[in-house]
């Protein structure tokens, strides 16, 4: 990841090289279906759990400006900005099992992963 620094020799991640985020197929044909009002697939992270954060799904009206747009599987999909330094490089798939099914999401920057699943650190 390359980084690029200011005059005051402070990082910011508005100037972060990411290397983004990919859907698998399934995920791509579910944010296509989900998205397809008009409204936006926005994945972030909060605060969650013992081991520090969280997923986050929401369906938006319209990017902010701290929002950035990816492409995968000719899908277009918003990650906040603030999140990315935890979810950079990470594939989302879309898997059913029985009749429950969620995003998985192989993350390469997870460390440790709570034991119930709810959350992770980086």
């Amino acid at each position: 990841m390359s980084v690029h620094s200011s005059e005051s020799n402070q990082i910011s991640i508005h100037d972060m090289d990411w290397k983004g985020l990919e859907l698998s197929q399934p995920a791509a044909q579910r944010i296509a279906q989900l998205s397809e009002q008009g409204q936006w697939f926005h994945l972030s992270v909060r605060p969650s759990g013992c081991t520090g954060f969280a997923y986050e799904i929401t369906l938006i009206d319209s990017p902010a400006s701290t929002d950035l747009k990816f492409c995968s599987q000719n899908v277009e999909f918003l990650v906040a900005l603030n999140a990315m330094p935890m979810v950079d490089g990470t594939e989302i798939d879309y898997v059913r099992q029985g009749l429950n099914s969620s995003f998985v999401y192989n993350n390469p920057n997870v460390k440790n992963v709570c034991g119930c699943g709810e959350s992770f650190g980086v």
